[in-house]
């Protein structure tokens, strides 16, 4: 469901700093101009049966010993396989019908949505306008995310995350922060440090601010006129809104801080395939969830480059899979 007006459209990828709503406020001037002439617009894989020829290729006195290592691959494959499959919830305690109120670029949003993609809960996508947020007028709360589920609002991503796995996860507990277990202080990492680390990194200069607003625009639905508008007006308001950003945050050099961030995260996996083991956890999910928005940028590029999180960030896109999002 994207079909979300032209200016929701630029902006709810434009302050992709969001904190669960709480945006970066930008210049009253630089709003202008990134909305400047803008207007309301509004195969499934099958596996081949590889190993017959091979087989057939050898002779019966060897048959023997080929089929004994095919076996020992399929097993091989049959345990990655076991690793990497999501973990979907009984159908009977699935949600049936779940809204997502976001910002695409939004990282708490995509947070949200790791999960949802990874427990395989179907949902469908609301796209604010952050400006008027006239799509949530019917709600007290004025922030994003919001998830209706089942017709129960739901808010706050991490909270949002902690109410759904309470009924998706029947005996998982939720930690306090008194008794902080590992899982959760992660989490709580995300959501004070990694995504802070983001946006100035994006934004880090004007080829970089375009590269990721080119992007955008080949991904909405933009007239040629739009998308020059949204590439160019959008960048340059991103761009001064990154350098404030780096002010608040103290970031003296964005890619030097992207790296100890991924760095440190690394560390924290100590060799496992996921911080939850041979599964993700819901630390795993947030990491994953709001570095996914990057990734193939040049800054997400050179993340994976620079640093040793390229093979954990393939694993969680092998389990986590083809988005849950039901299109419109």
């Amino acid at each position: 469901m994207r079909r979300a007006s032209f200016t929701s459209s630029i902006l709810s990828r434009t302050l992709s700093t969001v904190h669960d709503g709480g945006t970066v406020n930008l210049h009253p001037r630089l709003l202008r101009v990134a909305l400047f002439s803008s207007s309301r617009t509004d195969n499934s894989n099958s596996c081949r049966h590889w190993f017959s020829p091979l087989l057939n290729s050898f002779s019966k006195s060897s048959g023997q010993a080929v089929s004994l290592g095919l076996v020992g691959v399929v097993a091989s494959v049959a345990t990655a396989a076991s690793v990497y499959a999501k973990e979907p919830p009984p159908a009977e305690i699935i949600p049936k019908d779940v809204v997502l109120y976001q910002y695409e670029a939004c990282p708490f949003c995509n947070k949200v949505k790791a999960f949802l993609d990874y427990y395989d809960i179907p949902y469908k996508v609301v796209e604010v306008n952050p400006i008027s947020k006239k799509e949530i007028k019917w709600s007290d709360y004025k922030k994003v995310p919001i998830l209706m589920v089942d017709g129960q609002q739901l808010v706050d991503s991490s909270a949002i995350i902690d109410q759904l796995s309470e009924k998706i996860l029947p005996g998982k507990a939720i930690i306090s922060v008194a008794d902080e277990d590992e899982e959760t202080k992660w989490r709580r990492w995300v959501d004070n440090h990694l995504v802070h680390v983001l946006s100035p990194n994006i934004y880090r200069n004007t080829s970089e601010a375009l590269e990721s607003f080119d992007y955008i625009t080949s991904n909405g639905n933009f007239s040629f006129t739009e998308k020059i508008t949204v590439k160019y007006a959008g960048a340059a308001a991103m761009y001064f809104v990154s350098k404030n950003l780096k002010k608040k945050y103290n970031i003296t050099d964005e890619r030097a801080a992207l790296y100890e961030a991924t760095e440190t995260w690394v560390d924290a996996l100590n060799g496992r395939n996921f911080l939850g083991g041979s599964k993700p956890n819901l630390a795993d999910l947030a990491v994953f969830g709001v570095l996914r928005p990057i990734r193939y940028l040049r800054s997400g590029r050179d993340m994976v480059e620079h640093t040793p999180i390229g093979e954990w960030y393939s694993r969680m896109e092998k389990v986590v899979g083809e988005s849950s999002r039901i299109k419109a």
